[in-house]
């Protein structure tokens, strides 16, 4: 017992002698951090490919309730006829709409389901932006010597001082590099 105490003794000094030589390494790191949500709020090419995808998914909502408006008309026809049908005629009738139905199941699963088209194409049409936003990042990082660079909204930072800088700007005028001044002064203004 008694050898032990040295040993705990001497990892305590190690330990606060590694925490004290490591501090002026800590004093020279440049952090700094983005604010994600700010840049697909005000990033003009983010909320371009964001619009061309909502248009895309409504097409499809429409083409859906296109379906669903088919199966339900045929069903109150059905049910509006069905004194007056044989039973082979409705069970023709049943058939048909059973038949739409799993068309329209098919058609959501296509496009909304896990293996589905709006997924796909928003991998298609965000992969270039978000690649155009790590490279913007990458550049800042390097060309002002930053050590570390986080993203606030994403979780990877619980606590920022206000002394950290908040390089969203400084991103925001990096991706709008050769656009035309006048998206770039709207997008400017407005956060402000």
């Amino acid at each position: 017992m008694i050898r032990t105490k040295p040993a705990i003794f001497n990892l305590i000094l190690m330990s606060l002698f590694l925490a004290f030589a490591a501090q002026p390494a800590l004093a020279q790191l440049k952090i700094g951090y983005i604010d994600s949500e700010k840049v697909k709020s005000v990033y003009k090419e983010f909320l371009d490919v964001a619009k061309k995808l909502q248009e895309l998914n409504q097409t499809w909502e429409r083409e859906a309730k296109d379906m669903e408006k088919q199966i339900k008309d045929m069903q109150d026809q059905l049910e509006a006829q069905s004194l007056l049908l044989s039973e082979e005629r409705k069970a023709e009738k049943q058939q048909e709409i059973q038949a739409l139905y799993i068309k329209y199941q098919q058609f959501l699963n296509e496009k909304w389901g896990q293996q589905g088209e709006a997924l796909k194409k928003e991998v298609e049409y965000m992969q270039p932006v978000y690649e155009k936003i790590r490279k913007a990042i990458q550049k800042i990082g390097q060309d002002l010597g930053y050590h570390y660079i986080f993203d606030i909204v994403a979780g990877n930072i619980v606590y920022a001082s206000e002394d950290q800088p908040d390089l969203t700007d400084k991103l925001l005028e990096e991706l709008n590099k050769g656009i035309p001044a006048s998206t770039t002064n709207a997008a400017t203004e407005g956060k402000k």
